[in-house]
């Protein structure tokens, strides 16, 4: 017998909200909730929810009892209905999805009756939206469907049902409009806040068992505020986000900020359209969550894998020792052949200490450093984490945007940072050797603490004349190379200009990738280590050690140094070539491994985020810096070129013909600094 079959498309692994048809709302599931509410209908003749063919059946079956169920494709749903509507004998089809748990029944009848007596084909209340973003339902004959599931080809139309029906003109199609336009309001589950608006509503729609879009509206109309909290989010956002950027809201919702690292994090880039995460990565090749393959030519692990993503060596050498296991009550050898194998290279160092970050590594060397001077004030130039040492310096005054607005990170906030530490921490400006010495001079300055190389090379003899102010003054000069380490030298870049500090903090790139930072220093200072407490349990596991072991070896043994030093002087060259060539005028810094341009303009910013967003188009990972690896081989650095000197040229016709860049971004404008994203 044919007849009248509402499909419920319903699956658990949503990307924003895993899970969702199943929350609790009101002492049932959202699944049995909005199954209910269909059956109110007064002509569907029979309700079947359509899941995908995986574990998820299981679970779908636990909470649905009484209801029929089929299992189809996962990915191709327009097959999942096609098959279903077969199976159930369906002349008419009423499509609901399982997140618009207030799908209203009046609704779905009027619709219905519209489909048999208006000789249409297909009939919904979405093609042109009035109705609220949730009370979605879908009309169409069971002929029509079979249509579209012969002729339909692309990955949108088999994924999303009726977009095939929608764009073709041989089907006549009717939009059902409701008398007030309320398309902004989502009554639909995408998020976890999505949730909490329907809770919000419902005490006050749940005396009528029965209520709908009329009910919905006179409430909306006498209390507007009551539908404000997902009002921010976008119609059919979903469809536009790439995977990573749905599991990037989700994030955001359960992280602060979305994850631990600002530098990671899409705001950074191009928000909306940075792919986010990755399902694996290898050479200088990343995957996201829907496979496909990018070249990154930007942060490469943020300086992390001069080796290329998953070294076969090093990556064998770490799964070797994790089989012995990586953890145990007594200690592994490899921390002593570490330490050997960097002493050896660092010959005026003595005695090292170990980390897992860079932030933990630089708050270590000041502890000891101020154990050793028996002073607590700093002089400081450069980035060395986010620990309250280092924020403290944002105390001196009271600029909102803190003293390190001009040194080199703007909008680090003191929040949390104990007030008693004001006045034990003075920037000052790489090169500006003046600046430094007036600190000291005005300052019982017990520790000089600083980058030897971020974006410019040090000028005038800076890095000597340092060194013997230090001397001098009986001050411990401290050289912060967790990003200059291992770049343009085996080792700390300071063994190039031979400048020898104190204490030399090594981070990043020794592990290639896995967990693993080093102090290094004389004896006399790292044995004030002992007389104060710097402990962890976690830094004593194996596979950090095993890690800086092999990649250390791998590196002296290619002189990886000088691959990276040569292709990154290769990109820099390049990059002017480019620019040059389009009359554009660009500043080059960075060190010659780690290479970087900014575009001089007001507009540099939505420059920025253009030439990531094209670049992403190219299936490349790109934005105004490079931390090259030996991965990044000429064919590699081939590639980039034809597609950035693209680019340039459409920079160079915006320029000349007076046009708004912001006109071509696709998405908001990436930010800049360390700003705060929730």
């Amino acid at each position: 017998m044919e007849k009248i079959v509402a499909i419920i498309q319903a699956r658990l692994t949503s990307a924003r909200f895993p899970n969702k048809i199943i929350q609790k709302f009101n002492h049932q599931t959202l699944i049995e909730f909005l199954v209910k509410r269909v059956k109110a209908s007064k002509k569907i003749d029979q309700v079947v929810v359509a899941a995908p063919n995986n574990n998820e059946n299981k679970i779908v079956k636990k909470y649905l009892k009484n209801v029929d169920i089929f299992l189809g494709s996962e990915n191709d749903v327009l097959d999942r209905y096609y098959k279903a509507s077969k199976k159930f004998n369906a002349k008419t089809i009423v499509r609901i999805c399982g997140d618009c748990p207030f799908v209203d029944p009046v609704i779905i009848d009027k619709l219905l009756l519209l489909l048999n007596n208006g000789d249409y084909d297909y009939v919904s209340n979405t093609i042109k939206r009035t109705f609220p973003d949730g009370l979605d339902v879908e009309v169409f004959s069971f002929d029509v469907l079979e249509k579209a599931w012969k002729l339909a080809k692309s990955k949108h139309e088999r994924e999303h049902v009726t977009p095939y029906i929608l764009k073709n003109e041989k089907f006549k199609r009717y939009n059902y409009a409701f008398k007030k336009d309320l398309s902004k309001l989502r009554l639909t589950i995408d998020e976890k806040i999505d949730l909490k608006q329907l809770k919000t509503i419902y005490p006050y729609l749940k005396n009528n068992k029965k209520f709908g879009i009329e009910e919905i509206h006179k409430l909306y109309t006498k209390d507007k505020k009551l539908f404000s909290l997902n009002s921010l989010l976008k119609t059919n956002e979903g469809a536009k986000l790439n995977l990573g950027q749905k599991m990037w809201k989700r994030a955001k919702y359960i992280i602060p900020g979305g994850n631990m690292l600002l530098s990671k994090r899409p705001e950074m880039f191009a928000p909306n359209q940075w792919p986010t995460y990755y399902s694996k990565a290898k050479g200088c090749n990343v995957w996201d969550l829907e496979n496909k393959k990018y070249t990154d030519m930007s942060l490469m692990g943020v300086g992390t894998n001069i080796l290329g993503y998953s070294n076969n060596a090093v990556d064998s050498a770490v799964i070797k020792g994790i089989k012995k296991s990586n953890m145990s009550s007594l200690n592994c050898t490899e921390e002593i052949h570490l330490s050997e194998k960097l002493i050896d290279m660092h010959q005026h160092f003595e005695m090292v200490k170990y980390a897992r970050t860079g932030g933990e590594a630089n708050a270590i060397a000041v502890r000891i450093a101020r154990a050793a001077s028996g002073k607590d004030k700093i002089a400081i130039c450069g980035y060395h984490g986010w620990h309250d040492w280092y924020l403290s310096a944002n105390l001196n005054n009271n600029d909102s945007s803190g003293i390190l607005k001009d040194h080199l990170l703007p909008d680090l906030s003191t929040n949390g940072v104990s007030k008693s530490l004001k006045n034990t921490v003075y920037p000052f400006k790489f090169n500006d050797f003046n600046a430094l010495k007036k600190i000291c001079s005005q300052n019982k300055i017990g520790i000089i603490k600083m980058e030897i190389y971020r974006n410019i090379p040090p000028k005038n003899n800076f890095l000597n004349k340092v060194r013997n102010l230090a001397t001098k003054k009986n001050i411990i000069l401290i050289f912060d190379e967790c990003s200059s380490g291992f770049r343009e030298s085996f080792g700390g870049l300071h063994l190039k200009y031979k400048v020898y500090p104190d204490m030399c903090i090594l981070g990043k790139a020794l592990g290639n990738g896995f967990p693993i930072t080093a102090v290094l220093g004389k004896r006399n200072i790292m044995e004030s280590a002992q007389t104060s407490f710097i402990s962890s349990t976690f830094w004593t596991e194996r596979s950090g050690y095993v890690a800086g072991l092999k990649t250390l070896e791998v590196m002296e043994n290619m002189k990886s140094w000088k691959i990276i030093t040569d292709q990154g002087k290769k990109i820099k060259k390049m990059v002017n070539n480019i620019a040059k060539n389009n009359n554009i005028i660009i500043n080059t810094s960075g060190l010659d491994a780690c290479p970087s341009y900014t575009i001089k303009s007001n507009k540099w910013q939505e420059y920025k985020t253009f030439i990531t967003q094209e670049l992403l188009k190219k299936n490349i990972l790109g934005a105004n810096t490079t931390y090259v690896s030996i991965c990044h081989n000429d064919r590699v650095i081939k590639k980039y070129e034809i597609e950035l000197n693209k680019i340039f040229e459409t920079i160079r016709k915006i320029e000349s013909s007076g046009s708004n860049v912001n006109n071509y971004l696709e998405g908001p404008i990436s930010h800049s600094g360390f700003k705060r994203l929730n």
